[in-house]
């Protein structure tokens, strides 16, 4: 229920994090750019906008104060893990401390939308010439460590099953080909996106 669909936080406060990155307003930077999200995520919301050069994009805006709140909720995570370490013997052997370790470095890594961005960047190049997967494209001026911007995709959401049967869409070629995409990506480029929720996958006509 996280997927796309958290409640997004004020507007304003989006306009306020676009001028900071960027020295000028949102109305200065995009030829237009919608108030109302299109999506809200836990880490992000998503923004539509259009460039000077009249392309279609996704302006993706990182929750503020998200480094505040994920550092309080870690040390939650470590003094459970400590408690489970002195109190349950038997979870020594799954290294609790350990793994909420490699969990926030996980977690503040996905804080950088540049790393971000550059993994969808990589992921694009892998998969150029496929007529089965197309990754929109990031545009690098107007990305910055907590701003993501990207070409803008229209689609039926993956998990739209009644729109995508009315279209006439084959679900089982369909599913076949979302597994033949994700072992592309594991077995031929030994790289692959790991946040492959139906809120993140769209389906062309």
């Amino acid at each position: 229920q996280l997927q796309d669909n958290v409640p997004p936080f004020p507007s304003e406060q989006a306009l306020k994090i676009l001028e900071k990155a960027f020295g000028c307003s949102a109305f200065e930077l995009f030829a237009h750019f919608e108030m109302q999200p299109l999506a809200s995520a836990s880490m992000a919301q998503v923004h539509a906008a259009k460039l000077k050069t009249g392309e279609d994009v996704v302006v993706k805006i990182l929750r503020p104060d998200m480094r505040e709140v994920i550092e309080q909720d870690l040390q939650i995570m470590y003094t459970i893990a400590n408690l489970a370490m002195r109190y349950w013997p038997e979870s020594r052997r799954f290294k609790p401390c350990d793994l909420v370790r490699e969990f926030e470095y996980t977690l503040f890594d996905e804080l950088d939308l540049q790393r971000e961005a550059a993994n969808g960047g990589q992921l694009r190049r892998n998969f150029r010439h496929s007529p089965l997967l197309y990754i929109p494209e990031v545009y690098w001026d107007y990305t910055r460590e907590n701003v993501l911007v990207m070409e803008r995709i229209y689609g039926i959401p993956v998990a739209d099953v009644v729109t995508l049967r009315a279209k006439g869409i084959d679900i089982k070629k369909l599913a076949e080909r979302g597994v033949e995409i994700f072992f592309t990506q594991v077995f031929r480029d030994c790289f692959f996106h790991a946040d492959m929720h139906p809120g993140n996958i769209f389906v062309s006509l």
